[in-house]
C-alpha cells in the first residue's frame, strides 16, 4: 500500500487528486496539508510513503518542503500550475511533476514512477540535483523548535551546526533543530554561506570578528555571541571569502 499525502494550498485541487487517487486500489490518502510549514509536520507525523506537492504554496514553496526532509524521505511528485520554469527543472530529476489540472492518465504514469522508484538515497540526491542544477538555493529553511516547525529566512540564519547527532539551525536569538545532514545542506547552500570545519556551516555576514592564531588556525565571532574555532586548512580560505 502506497501510503499518501496530499498537499496544495487550494482545496479544489485536493479534493480532485483524492478522488483520482481512489481509482488505485494499492494507494490510500493518509492526510492532506495546505501550507509548507503543516506540510512538513504532516510528514513528520504520518510517514508517508508518497508526497503529492504543490510548488507555490504559503509558508514555504514545495521545494523548500522536499529539500528539509530528512532520511528516508518519501517519494515526492511535484505538482504545478503554470509555472514552466519548474515544469522543466522537475523534468530533470529522477522523480515527477503532475500539470494542473492533473488528469487520469498523467497521474497514472506518475504513480508507475513511484512504484519504479529508486531507493530513499537516489530520491535524496535527485532533489539536490535539482537544486543544483537550477541555481535554486535554498531562501527559506524549516526548522522545528519543540513540536512546531518555523520558516527561518536564510538571511536570519547564523550558522548550522552538527552536534549529538542532530543538525541545529542557530540564529541570533534561538537554537533549532533541522531533518537534513549538514553534508546534504553543505550541497544546496549558495556562497554566502562557508563551511568552516567538518561539524558547522556558518553565514559569512554573521561574522563579527575574525581573529588568527600562531598556528595558522583561527577563531571567528558570530552574530548571536558564538565563538568558533576555523581550521588551519580553512582560515586563509574564509579571510578571502570575508574580503570579498
Amino acid at each position: 500500500m502506497i501510503r499518501t499525502l496530499v498537499i496544495d494550498d487550494e482545496q479544489p485541487a485536493r479534493e480532485r487528486l483524492k478522488q483520482l487517487l481512489s481509482a488505485h486500489a494499492d494507494v490510500e490518502v493518509v492526510g492532506e496539508a495546505d501550507d509548507g510549514v503543516e506540510a512538513i509536520e504532516r510528514i513528520a507525523e504520518l510517514a508517508p510513503d508518497l508526497v503529492l506537492l504543490d510548488i507555490q504554496m504559503p509558508g514555504a514553496s514545495g521545494l523548500d518542503v522536499a529539500a528539509s526532509l530528512g532520511k528516508p524521505r518519501p517519494a515526492v511528485v511535484f505538482c504545478t500550475a503554470f509555472d514552466q520554469y519548474a515544469v522543466d527543472a522537475f523534468e530533470l530529476s529522477a522523480l515527477d511533476y503532475l500539470l494542473k489540472p492533473v488528469n487520469r492518465a498523467r497521474l497514472a504514469s506518475a504513480l508507475d514512477r513511484v512504484r519504479a522508484a529508486t531507493p530513499a538515497p537516489g530520491r535524496d540526491r535527485a532533489i539536490e540535483h535539482l537544486a543544483q542544477s537550477r541555481g535554486l538555493a535554498p531562501a527559506r529553511f524549516l526548522a522545528k523548535r519543540g513540536t512546531r516547525f518555523r520558516v527561518v529566512p536564510a538571511q536570519d540564519v547564523v550558522a548550522f551546526i552538527f552536534a549529538d547527532g542532530i543538525t541545529h539551525l542557530l540564529t541570533t536569538a534561538e537554537q533549532l533543530t533541522m531533518q537534513p545532514t549538514l553534508a546534504s545542506l553543505a550541497r544546496r547552500l549558495d556562497a554566502s554561506f562557508f563551511q568552516v570545519s567538518r561539524n558547522a556551516i556558518i553565514r559569512l555576514d554573521a561574522v563579527k570578528e575574525a581573529k588568527p592564531f600562531a598556528d595558522g588556525t583561527g577563531e571567528i565571532l558570530l552574530a548571536n555571541g558564538q565563538a568558533m574555532t576555523v581550521a588551519r586548512r580553512r582560515w586563509r580560505l574564509l579571510l578571502d571569502k570575508l574580503d570579498a
